[in-house]
């Protein structure tokens, strides 16, 4: 007989915004208010924390209530991602092209620094060695200290709480390095630029759209960081590059 308590747990939240049932999130059930306003900052429907008049969010309802300054859009228009827990998306960013992030030297990430983030990453992963079947991922400084972690039975929602809590928190998100678990997917991608960050690195691989976006972006963006390897898919020349310190592939 298994054991439900041992299993990750997946929780549908219904999130209504000014009044409007525009989505229901499916996520791990912690700090669910994170989750709610990196969601909406990510979709556009605010972008700083003076922009949220009211969040409440109720578990024994599993209703998230939201008031922003904000009008939305008269017609939405939901989109299924290749995101885990159904993840919704209604819209990805249009004129990604124009979204040019540096990619000088000037702004250039070590391979330690890599190393060390994707490190304490795993370090952090309480939910993942407890039973397994969680993403975690997290924004870190250029030299590779983690700021801000989060984890959710969803990979893109991981970075929807990054979002949220650096939204509250005050913290910086452009020119961090975004770290994670798992597979890249284009949403997570779009999510990165609106974010600002120059950089991406994965234990896995990003899917074939993802690379598209950070190569369009000027994102760097970096798969299978294992041991002291990994794998260079697009803006190489972010990174400040010694054959000491690691053996790259790209």
């Amino acid at each position: 007989m298994s054991d439900e308590a041992a299993l990750p747990q997946e929780f549908p939240l219904q999130l209504t915004v000014n009044g409007r049932e525009i989505a229901t999130l499916v996520a791990s059930p912690h700090e669910l208010s994170f989750l709610v306003a990196g969601f909406l900052k990510l979709q556009g429907f605010a972008e700083n924390a003076e922009d949220f008049l009211a969040l409440s969010v109720c578990q024994d309802s599993g209703i998230a209530s939201v008031q922003v300054r904000k009008q939305l859009p008269e017609h939405l228009k939901p989109v299924l991602t290749s995101g885990c827990g159904a993840g919704v998306s209604f819209s990805v960013p249009k004129a990604l092209s124009e979204i040019i992030l540096s990619t000088g030297t000037e702004s250039g990430f070590s391979p330690v620094a890599v190393f060390a983030a994707m490190d304490e990453l795993a370090g952090r992963a309480r939910g993942y060695k407890l039973h397994g079947g969680m993403h975690s991922a997290a924004l870190a400084a250029a030299d590779g200290t983690l700021l801000l972690y989060a984890e959710d039975i969803g990979r893109h929602n991981t970075i929807d709480r990054l979002a949220g809590e650096a939204l509250f928190k005050g913290v910086e998100t452009a020119g961090s390095m975004l770290v994670a678990s798992g597979r890249v997917s284009s949403e997570m991608a779009a999510k990165a630029v609106r974010l600002g960050i120059p950089l991406i690195a994965s234990r896995t691989t990003p899917t074939d759209f993802a690379l598209r976006i950070c190569a369009a972006a000027g994102i760097t963006l970096i798969g299978y960081v294992r041991g002291r390897t990994f794998t260079i898919y697009s803006h190489e020349e972010r990174l400040c590059l010694t054959r000491e310190e690691y053996c790259p592939t790209t």
